[in-house]
C-alpha cells in the first residue's frame, strides 16, 4: 500500500466511545479482498458493545466500497468493483479485509449508503424468513418493526407473500410508513397466533411472542441482549402450539455452515436495484462526526438505519 496514513474509528474509554485514529493496514488472508470503504451502516448490537471493547479496538460489521486489491486466491469480484460485505470486525475503517464469501457486487442503480444497510440487517431478515420456509399466505409477526432490520424484514416478508403484522411502541406514528413498506397491520400489543415471529426486541417481548406462536410455527430470536438474560413465558401457551420451535440466530455463526453470504447479498442487492427493497436510511452523516448517529441509535431517536460516509 501507499505511504498514506490509514484511518479507522477505534474504541475509546469515554463517550461516544470511538475516535478517528491512525491504524496499521489490514493484512488480508488469501480468501479476503481489500475494500476501500465508502460507507458503513451502524447496528445496535455493535454500538451497544463499544464501551466493553478494549481501548483501541477496530470494529464494525457492514461496509460498502470498492475493491482495492482482489483476493489472492482468485475468488470473488475483481479490482475496481463496487461491493458490499460483512466482516466480523474492521468495517469502520478506510480499508477493510472482507472474505469473498461475504461480498457481493453493488448494481449501478444502488447507492453506497443503501447497499451498506444490507449485510447485517438485510441478511438477518432474509435468514429469519428462510428459517420458516415458504411463508406465502402465512401470518408473520415482526417485533421491533420500526428498526432497520424490522423495516427490511417487513419488505421481504411482504415480497414473499406473507400477511405481515408489525409490532411497535407507537402505532400511530409508524402506521403510514410501515403499511407502505408492506405491513397489513401495525400494532402495539400482540393478539392472535402467528406462523412465524421474528423477534428483534428480546426480553419480555420475546417471552410474550413465544406465547403467540401457532402450531408448527417458529419464533426466530435475533435480539437476546446478553448471555445472562432471563426470559419468562407461560409454558402452557407454548406447549399448546404442537410442533412449534424457537430458533436463536447469530448471523456470523450461521454463515459458515450455510456458505450463502455472497449469494444472499446478491439477492438483496438485486431486490434493491429492482425497487423492491429500500434500506430505510434515516440518518446519513460523515464518519468524522459519529456522535450524532451513535447517540440517535442508542437513544432510539431514529427508526430505520444510520449510515456514515467515509470521507
Amino acid at each position: 500500500m501507499s505511504g498514506a496514513k490509514l484511518l479507522a474509528l477505534t474504541t475509546t474509554s469515554t463517550a461516544p466511545y470511538v475516535a478517528l485514529t491512525e491504524v496499521a493496514d489490514p493484512a488480508p488472508s488469501p480468501d479476503q479482498a481489500l475494500i476501500r470503504v465508502r460507507a458503513f451502516s451502524l447496528n445496535l448490537g455493535e454500538v451497544t458493545r463499544l464501551p466493553d471493547l478494549p481501548e483501541g479496538s477496530i470494529t464494525g460489521w457492514d461496509a460498502a466500497g470498492v475493491i482495492e486489491v482482489a483476493a489472492a486466491d482468485g475468488s470473488g469480484p475483481k479490482q475496481g468493483t463496487r461491493v458490499v460485505g460483512l466482516v466480523a470486525r474492521g468495517a469502520w475503517a478506510q480499508l477493510a479485509a472482507i472474505p469473498t464469501t461475504r461480498l457481493a457486487a453493488i448494481p449501478d442503480r444502488v447507492s453506497d449508503a443503501q447497499a451498506a444497510t444490507l449485510p447485517t440487517a438485510g441478511m438477518t431478515a432474509l435468514r429469519g424468513l428462510e428459517v420458516a420456509g415458504l411463508v406465502l399466505g402465512k401470518r408473520v409477526l415482526i417485533t421491533g418493526a420500526n428498526g432497520g432490520g424490522g423495516r427490511i424484514a417487513i419488505q421481504l416478508a411482504r415480497a414473499s407473500g406473507a400477511h405481515v403484522t408489525a409490532l411497535v411502541r407507537d402505532a400511530a406514528a409508524s402506521q403510514e410508513l410501515l403499511r407502505r413498506l408492506g405491513a397489513a397491520e401495525v400494532v402495539e400489543t400482540i393478539a392472535g397466533d402467528f406462523d412465524l415471529i421474528i423477534d428483534a426486541v428480546g426480553g419480555p417481548t420475546f417471552g410474550l411472542a413465544i406465547e403467540h406462536v401457532a402450531s408448527r410455527g417458529v419464533v426466530v430470536n435475533i435480539a437476546t441482549q446478553t448471555d445472562k438474560e432471563t426470559v419468562t413465558f407461560q409454558a402452557a401457551r407454548f406447549e399448546r402450539a404442537k410442533g412449534a420451535r424457537i430458533y436463536t440466530m447469530d448471523l456470523l455463526d450461521e454463515l459458515p455452515s450455510r456458505v450463502s453470504g455472497a449469494s444472499d447479498l446478491t439477492r438483496l442487492c438485486r431486490l434493491m436495484a429492482d425497487g423492491r427493497l429500500d434500506g430505510q436510511v434515516e440518518l446519513e452523516a460523515s464518519w468524522r462526526e459519529p456522535s450524532r448517529a451513535l447517540e440517535a441509535l442508542l437513544g432510539r431517536r431514529i427508526g430505520g438505519k444510520a449510515v456514515l460516509r467515509v470521507d
